[in-house]
């Protein structure tokens, strides 16, 4: 298994592909990447990707003819493969995402054999780092689609265009064109000298505990939305919020933007619907610590423990 935490990036982002948007309302050209033998389709299934086994597990980058008998059996008004980009190479490969969520999960499990079908969380840990980018990539944009057959201004059927990117109201007095959203989310690692604060959600893994976060609202500044969160959630007042990094977080359809921010009081006064409690944790007692149904970190693959991690371990200035 790759170790996570020492990638340059973010999980989930730096995505190999150049997205060529002038590519996208290229009509001629995307109907011949299309059946390019060469060019590669990921399979979503139901938010799930498909996981091929073997000595170096890889997530299913297939080629054309690995879809023949799949696509035939979607129904009329599926989704079109959704194009994702080429490759930042002299192979200029094109890759597109494409919805199977219609079709029955054992017609995927006997068609891909040795292969299984994995949530991003669990893939993730197995296969290569610029696929896990590319299925997260792929996840999001089928994700939109999913949930966006209906023009959000007047109810009617809206329908993909400009290979995938945009969806257009079908009612010709309205007119309307959706674009895919990313709800943007701010994630805190609040310090207050050698400790910091933690807390955990019920509905979070057996003994997980993480960073706090939430949602932006209009009108709200990043910073802003810091400060109000972190009140919200634990009654504690922070200054001195300084960014860190962000993370593409398609669970559904987020950006998690990271900061770490001094805490400037130490009573805490946890909102019970929003978190089960908080603690202050020493570096000493969380850089020692081993994961138990007590207590247990983040997944590597997320930006909280990365927060954590660079915390502990000084690798970010505060």
């Amino acid at each position: 298994m790759q170790d996570l935490s020492t990638m340059a990036g973010n999980v989930f982002s730096g995505v190999p592909l150049d997205r060529v948007d002038h590519r996208r309302g290229d009509a001629a050209w995307i109907e011949a990447r299309l059946h390019d033998p060469l060019s590669r389709f990921v399979a979503v299934w139901n938010q799930q990707s498909i996981v091929l086994g073997g000595a170096e597990p890889r997530a299913a980058l297939n080629g054309r003819q690995a879809l023949d008998g799949l696509l035939d059996g979607l129904p009329g008004g599926a989704t079109p493969p959704v194009f994702l980009g080429v490759t930042a190479e002299e192979s200029d490969v094109a890759h597109f995402a494409v919805d199977l969520s219609a079709l029955p999960e054992q017609t995927l499990i006997e068609r891909y054999s040795g292969g299984a079908l994995m949530d991003l969380r669990d893939s993730v840990q197995l296969v290569p780092a610029h696929e896990a980018a590319i299925l997260a990539y792929a996840r999001g944009l089928i994700y939109w689609h999913q949930k966006n057959g209906f023009c959000a201004t007047c109810g009617h059927e809206s329908v993909a265009r400009k290979a995938g990117h945009e969806r257009a109201c079908t009612n010709a007095a309205c007119g309307a064109v959706h674009f895919p959203r990313t709800d943007s989310a701010v994630i805190v690692l609040v310090h207050d000298g050698d400790e910091c604060l933690l807390g955990r959600q019920s509905r979070w893994p057996t003994g997980m505990h993480s960073t706090l976060a939430g949602f932006l609202e209009p009108g709200e500044s990043l910073e802003e939305a810091v400060a109000r969160e972190i009140f919200e959630e634990s009654g504690i007042h922070v200054a001195d919020v300084r960014y860190h990094s962000s993370q593409p977080w398609p669970f559904p359809a987020s950006i998690m933007i990271g900061f770490m921010a001094r805490a400037t009081n130490r009573d805490i006064k946890v909102d019970e619907k929003e978190l089960e409690y908080a603690h202050w944790y020493s570096r000493d007692w969380l850089r020692n610590v081993e994961d138990s149904d007590e207590f247990r970190m983040p997944g590597k693959y997320s930006i909280a423990r990365r927060l954590i991690g660079d915390w502990i371990d000084g690798r970010f200035q505060v």
